[in-house]
């Protein structure tokens, strides 16, 4: 049975079954030095390559390790349960898949993972709810935001991650009893915003 036969018993699956199994079927895909550096300076006016691919994906690599630090922070911190927890353990293995995604294409073009700090958000459902929530909107945001200043084949390979990464965002919202899809299109927002935000939230140190 395959995970999509899941749920089809009954012949109709509720919302949150039909997002949960978009989610798990997402998972087989996957494969400077400071966060972001570089990227903000003439990316509208760089021509794309294979050099501009790999520091980009050095940046999506470090947003990416940041969600899956608040994964293992959850998990560690065992206060979570019911749909949430399903929601963790679908989830935590895809973003340790993108990661090595994003790794293998930055080839060493990304830093040490940034320092995060989830210590007060980890310990209540809803404070972790609403950080993963964050997370994933920003880490879309970023993507979106970079689309244009990417090869063809890096976009080819980074649009079946964003695919997932936004299946992940709805379950979240449905979870937490918000309409999955609030928008008519997702922003984009640069590498300064996306960590403005970051840091202004106590997500990275």
């Amino acid at each position: 049975m395959t995970q999509l036969d899941v749920g089809r018993g009954s012949g109709r699956w509720t919302r949150g079954q039909a997002l949960r199994a978009a989610v798990v079927g997402g998972a087989a895909v996957g494969g400077g030095a400071l966060l972001g550096r570089g990227l903000d300076a003439g990316a509208s006016a760089a021509a794309p390559s294979v050099a501009r691919d790999q520091e980009i994906m050095g940046f999506l690599l470090q947003l990416e390790q940041v969600q899956e630090a608040l994964y293992r922070a959850a998990i560690k911190a065992g206060r979570i349960d019911g749909e949430l927890r399903e929601y963790v353990r679908a989830v935590a293995p895809q973003e340790t898949e993108h990661v090595a995604f994003l790794a293998k294409g930055a080839a060493g073009k990304a830093g040490k993972p940034p320092p995060s700090d989830f210590s007060d958000v980890i310990h209540t459902p809803e404070g972790f709810r609403r950080a993963a929530i964050d997370l994933e909107e920003l880490t879309l945001a970023a993507y979106i935001g970079q689309g244009a200043n990417l090869t063809r084949d890096a976009v080819g390979g980074l649009a079946r991650l964003v695919s997932v990464e936004a299946r992940q965002a709805a379950w979240l919202r449905d979870i937490a009893g918000e309409m999955p899809a609030p928008r008519v299109a997702d922003p984009a927002r640069s590498p300064d915003e996306v960590l403005t935000a970051l840091r202004d939230r106590s997500y990275i140190l």
